[in-house]
């Protein structure tokens, strides 16, 4: 082979390389835009489930009961401004307290009890697209040429948002049964 193939491979391959790496380079640009859209949709979510929950603590502490009607608004004020940092154990503390009242809200308006539960649905569709987006980004920066040529290595991996959440199917409630049946 001549000097002049040698140079125009080497060309070939150098084009495809750059083209390779522009491309891996906006694919991880807009999965981090991705990761902000998706992030600012689970934190709306949560702050509306925190909103919810010290609506039903404030306004209705007799269906709730009055000592947890102080442990919800205080585990949601914290959801919202975690007091340690660590707000993924807030949002559980909050979670938990949620499920537990669920079934037994007498008293409390239909809106709010369905609200709640669209909620945590939401929370939970939120949390799956954002932990979506961060396994992608992430998928993405471990690749071969995004190491080699340290593709954003610079900026720092986007985190998992590890909450329990539990997506509650739609189940029928004992006196709607009755109803439809007679």
């Amino acid at each position: 082979m001549t000097p002049e193939v040698w140079l125009l491979l080497g060309g070939v391959l150098l084009v495809l390389l750059l083209l390779a790496a522009v491309w891996t380079l906006t694919r991880l640009s807009r999965l981090e835009r991705r990761v902000a859209r998706a992030w600012t949709a689970l934190d709306t979510q949560l702050q509306r489930r925190a909103g919810l929950a010290e609506e039903l603590a404030r306004n209705y502490p007799a269906a709730v009961g009055e000592d947890r009607a102080e442990y919800l608004a205080a585990f949601a004020a914290d959801a919202r401004r975690p007091v340690d940092g660590d707000r993924e154990l807030a949002e559980n503390l909050l979670g938990r307290e949620l499920r537990d009242l669920a079934d037994d809200l007498p008293g409390v308006p239909v809106a709010l009890r369905t609200d709640l539960v669209g909620t945590a649905t939401r929370v939970g569709l939120a949390r799956r697209f954002y932990n979506d987006a961060v396994r992608d980004t992430r998928a993405l920066r471990r690749g071969r040429l995004s190491r080699l040529l340290r593709l954003h290595a610079s900026r720092q991996l986007p985190p998992y948002f590890d909450i329990e959440v539990r997506l509650e199917t739609a189940r029928p409630r004992p006196d709607r049964v009755a109803k439809s049946a007679s």
